[in-house]
């Protein structure tokens, strides 16, 4: 809270420093923190156990134990990170391996227009084939140049700076592709099937 108050006197309200105001999308402030959000527990899953499995409409469906991830060409991105609960943290630093290298290996049927990602928490979210499809997506194993936290998704989360952070699944496990989209848990409880920033796509009335 200390650090919130700080921030404010700095930069105002919304904590948006000089001329960053293009970064933060309306009804977002700025935080240096990164709160944990979960469904009420981060599953402890080690890199032993861990696979990646990607279903569905794929020519090739396939299981990445750990081995085989870290064997992917690795790639960072630095990202502003958008939670639908109005914080933003700028300049989050992420590694991991494109989510386009993973379709690549899997190749989607042309039918394939959505995702659903599953994860050990029981969690799942939905997200547009084309979005997935930015250079600037990752399954992300390292933030701001350390592995994963727990709270955070070790070993592996997905990073989609383009969408609300409740689509930057954590501790994911599973991949489906699909003709249709299909609600996740966050999005039959009310959430907007999308959940871009810049469009405020909060809630499914948006």
């Amino acid at each position: 809270m200390e650090i919130w108050r700080r921030t404010k006197a700095m930069f105002g309200a919304r904590g948006v420093p000089e001329g960053m105001d293009d970064r933060v999308p309306a009804g977002q402030y700025v935080t240096p923190k990164q709160p944990v959000m979960n469904m009420g527990f981060s599953p402890h899953l080690g890199t032993d156990a861990w696979s990646l499995e990607v279903i569905g409409l794929v020519e090739n469906p396939i299981v990445l134990r750990w081995a085989d991830f870290e064997a992917l060409a690795q790639q960072q991105e630095v990202a502003d990170f958008h939670c639908v609960t109005q914080w933003t943290r700028l300049n989050v630093g992420w590694e991991g391996v494109p989510v386009t290298t993973v379709l690549d290996i899997a190749r989607p049927k042309p039918e394939a227009r959505h995702v659903m990602f599953h994860c050990a928490d029981g969690y799942s979210t939905n997200v547009d084939l084309d979005a997935l499809r930015s250079p600037d997506v990752l399954f992300a194993h390292r933030m701001d140049g350390r592995p994963l936290e727990v709270g955070h998704g070790y070993p592996v989360r997905v990073v989609i700076p383009a969408r609300y952070g409740w689509k930057s699944a954590k501790w994911v496990t599973g991949v489906d592709l699909m003709a249709e989209d299909r609600p996740g848990f966050w999005e039959m409880n009310g959430y907007h099937m999308r959940g871009a920033p810049w469009r405020e796509e909060r809630f499914s009335h948006a």
